[in-house]
């Protein structure tokens, strides 16, 4: 057996500044040298960030990439850290005609091993995601070649991150090639419960292949994207050695013992990769010698969050990248005195700190004393920055001039709000938050140009009842300061808040249940029909009331006109309302009654 070190730079990579993403590839390669690393791997695309989407159209963007990940191999040798190897994601360029729409080379997901100032090999993804979240095939053309670089007398192969949730392909020739070890580049989106399927999968792969499974994941917010980290070596057995922490950058380092590798020969040979297709295997030598016997690092297990706690990390984590990255200094929301705001407020402050969270209370006449108190408590309790802006005066001018009534005079105040909220940001360089659950947004429970009226949505994928479990939550965590949360010495919500029933307060005594059925009833339904796609059919079959049923669906397919105008926000579910579930605005289907 032979020795490795390897270690995983578990990093957030900013899309599109690959000026910064090389200055993180030295320095973590830099860390990975002073822990006596062997092998450093970075995630998936890292210098150009993950993912670009349309910029991979652009000629310019591929030739910056590729020029980028050429001076990273010089830069790492001219700063005495290139003898050892890097493997880092970017994008390349195939030699082969283009497909419409793509620049000359078709864009390729790549891979390369950079070591003594050159790229001495290059891969790319063999398995093109194209669902949910993913439009590969838009952007990339398959891989088909599977590098094997020998390595202080190991045999290492490069696969990149789809090519591990899917049968044959590199997997499969990892294994018929005989690599003692598969590493694995990754950028995969957070969903809630995804890290138990992640280790499966990683430990059945690992199996497959026949050899110990490194897989680095990416971490940070990208839009409606959060990554979460969660980077893990396993054995050839699929026994766990070593993960990374969730939603935070770490420098994963482990030791493994490893076959020495049993062929001598070098050169390429191709292989039958069992999904239909031949891989091309090239085997290069970086050193053939196995290391002299060393003291192995302690392995480090990171524990993992609870469901609460993760989703809550992963809102925090979305919303810190969003205003850092698009380089806002503070953000600004309404605070109503209600769940909704209060939770996103809650959520803003252990993102960014307290300071720097504006919050307005905008009563109206309806607006109850026990609103205003609930808000101004928020405020006390958590110390950001307020303001009282009454709109009374505001929805009169207007009524002067616009006969409205019912709905359309509802309306108007959260437009007005709205409007408040836009004018401020304008003014101040606040990045506007709305507050509306996923919930709302699903049966259209959100007045557009008015709450809807923003530039992020922090809880857009967080149903009602979700709302309130978080807020009960991070109430319990008061006293606690971690990467996430902000260390408020009394729980941060007001209990009048969690308790009391929900109502928009936009016309005497209205409460959400006048037009929407209670939230856990809702929610169930939500759930089945949003995430699983079920119809009215099933749906009936499942427990749900017929007529339930079918006012809902109606009040859900409505409402996609208003889906599409709201903000971006945080994707933790498997169909969040955006790029997971693309539906027609104009669209003459409806689900018949069983």
């Amino acid at each position: 057996m032979a020795q490795l070190r390897i270690a995983l730079a578990q990093t957030n990579p900013a899309v599109g500044d690959l000026t910064a993403n090389a200055d993180k590839l030295v320095e973590w390669t830099r860390r990975a040298a002073d822990r006596g690393a062997h092998l450093a791997v970075f995630t998936e695309m890292f210098l150009t960030g993950y993912p670009v989407e349309d910029l991979v159209l652009r000629n310019s963007f591929v030739e910056a990439s590729v020029a980028a990940v050429e001076a990273a191999a010089r830069r790492l040798a001219e700063e005495g850290l290139g003898e050892i190897p890097v493997v880092v994601g970017y994008v390349d360029r195939a030699d082969r005609a283009p497909r419409v729409g793509q620049p000359k080379g078709a864009p390729l997901d790549a891979a390369a091993l950079l070591y003594r100032g050159g790229v001495v090999a290059r891969t790319a993804k063999h398995h093109l995601p194209n669902y949910g979240v993913f439009d590969e095939y838009r952007y990339f053309v398959r891989g088909d070649r599977l590098p094997i670089f020998r390595l202080h007398g190991v045999d290492v192969a490069i696969a990149v991150c789809e090519d591990l949730w899917q049968d044959g392909g590199p997997v499969a020739v990892a294994a018929e090639a005989g690599a003692g070890l598969l590493v694995v580049p990754n950028a995969s989106p957070y969903e809630r419960e995804k890290d138990d399927v992640r280790l499966e999968l990683v430990s059945r792969r690992a199996r497959e292949a026949g050899c110990a499974l490194a897989y680095a994941n990416q971490v940070g917010g990208q839009d409606e994207l959060v990554f979460d980290g969660d980077s893990i070596v396993v054995t050839a057995s699929g026994e766990l050695v070593a993960r990374a922490a969730q939603f935070t950058e770490e420098l994963l380092v482990a030791d493994l013992d490893l076959p020495e590798a049993a062929y001598g020969g070098l050169g390429s040979f191709e292989v039958d990769a069992g999904d239909g297709t031949v891989i091309t295997v090239e085997r290069l030598e970086l050193s053939a010698r196995p290391l002299e016997p060393y003291e192995p690092e302690p392995a480090s297990v990171a524990g993992h969050l609870d469901d609460t706690a993760e989703v809550y990390s992963a809102l925090v984590l979305a919303v810190r990248d969003y205003v850092a990255k698009n380089g806002f200094r503070s953000v600004i929301l309404g605070l109503s005195g209600g769940i909704d705001s209060a939770l996103t407020a809650t959520i803003a402050s252990d993102a960014i700190g307290p300071d720097r969270v504006h919050g307005v209370l905008m009563p109206s006449r309806y607006s109850s004393d026990h609103s205003l108190d609930d808000a101004q408590e928020l405020v006390a309790r958590q110390g950001i920055n307020s303001r009282i802006v009454p709109i009374g005066a505001m929805v009169d001018a207007f009524e002067k001039e616009l006969a409205l009534t019912g709905l359309s005079a509802e309306n108007l105040q959260a437009r007005v709000r709205g409007m408040i909220l836009m004018g401020l940001s304008n003014e101040h360089g606040h990045l506007v938050l709305t507050t509306g659950n996923k919930s709302e947004l699903a049966t259209g429970y959100s007045t557009l140009y008015g709450d809807s009226a923003g530039g992020f949505a922090p809880i857009k994928d967080v149903l009602k009842t979700l709302v309130w479990e978080l807020a009960r939550w991070r109430n319990a965590q008061a006293g606690v300061e971690s990467a996430f949360l902000h260390g408020f010495a009394v729980p941060p919500i007001p209990e009048n808040s969690i308790t009391k029933e929900p109502s928009a307060e936009l016309r005497p005594g209205q409460r959400d249940t006048d037009s929407l059925p209670e939230y856990d009833v809702l929610d169930r339904l939500l759930d089945d029909y949003v995430e699983k796609d079920m119809g009215s059919a099933s749906l009936v079959a499942a427990g749900h009331d017929p007529d339930l049923v079918a006012r809902v669906i109606r009040l859900v397919d409505l409402a996609e006109y208003k889906r599409r105008q709201y903000p971006p926000g945080p994707k933790i579910t498997p169909k969040n309302f955006g790029r997971d579930r693309r539906l027609p605005i104009t669209n003459r289907w409806r689900e018949t009654a069983p």
